[in-house]
């Protein structure tokens, strides 16, 4: 009786903690996506072929991450359990804006761009094994359903 309590309690709490951080996460991207109207301007001033466009590559890469991240939050409320397939993939997103902006930047090492292979390597399989089992309890499922 009391456990059942406690558990629609921590539920309850845990739904209103994931809304605060989805609500400021949409905040986050509205403001982003509001300032990158804005930014377009920037563009507009002559300073070479680079100008202000790795600010803009900059901020569409962090919209891309915020949207991902707010993607496997919103799919807790519909499943009430964060899918480690959306945090990899918001964190490939991000490691790849990484590489990215160092690349574009010129300020990369080789080994630092070793070192983000390799991590971009070990979350592209953590993705791909995260598929497959999934598709393998979805068979098993199936099969046990028939």
């Amino acid at each position: 009786m009391i456990s059942n309590v406690i558990k629609k309690l921590f539920n309850r709490t845990i739904d209103i903690v994931f809304g605060v951080i989805l609500a400021f996460i949409i905040v986050g991207i509205a403001i982003g996506a509001g300032q990158l109207v804005f930014s377009v301007w920037d563009l507009l001033k002559l300073e070479g072929v680079t100008g202000q466009y790795i600010n803009i590559i900059t901020d569409v890469l962090t919209l891309y991450v915020l949207i991902e991240l707010s993607r496997s939050i919103a799919d807790y409320f519909v499943s009430h359990k964060l899918k480690l397939s959306l945090i990899i993939d918001a964190a490939i997103v991000f490691i790849i804006r990484e590489i990215l902006i160092a690349l574009f930047k010129h300020k990369i090492d080789p080994s630092m761009i070793y070192a983000l292979s390799t991590f971009l390597f070990v979350l592209g399989a953590l993705r791909t094994s995260a598929i497959l089992l999934y598709q393998r309890e979805k068979m098993i499922a199936n099969e046990n359903s028939e």
